[in-house]
């Protein structure tokens, strides 16, 4: 069952802003455009949420230098959605990725061990 339009513009923004290397942490109205776009076009929230952590952790993960800003429009997720559409990902990698983030978060990446 597909969720209201007002419960999908609040469940993907929330998802959105409380991403690691998201600097918003209210949404801008180009982001709820954007976000009201996905609703229309039909785009799941576990789709959109496939696609922020695969592009969370492909950031997480890349070589740190040259050090790159965060992200600022819920439009740099666009392209991996529509990757995630072309191409589904195996079930079980959501879980995976959701572990390397909650990993990444809890390690930040200036520490050091002692």
């Amino acid at each position: 069952m597909r969720p209201a339009r007002d419960d999908y513009l609040r469940q993907l923004l929330a998802l959105y802003c409380g991403l690691p290397h998201t600097a918003a942490r209210r949404p801008f109205p180009p982001d709820r455009r954007i976000a009201e776009q996905l609703f229309d076009r039909g785009i799941s929230l576990e789709t959109i949420e496939t696609a922020f952590l695969i592009a969370s952790v492909r950031r997480m993960y890349r070589n740190p230098h040259p050090p790159i800003p965060p992200i600022r429009s819920l439009a740099y997720f666009l392209p991996v959605i529509d990757e995630v559409l072309r191409q589904p990902p195996d079930p079980g990698y959501l879980s995976y990725l959701r572990l390397k983030v909650d990993q990444n978060v809890q390690i930040p990446p200036d520490s050091t061990e002692r």
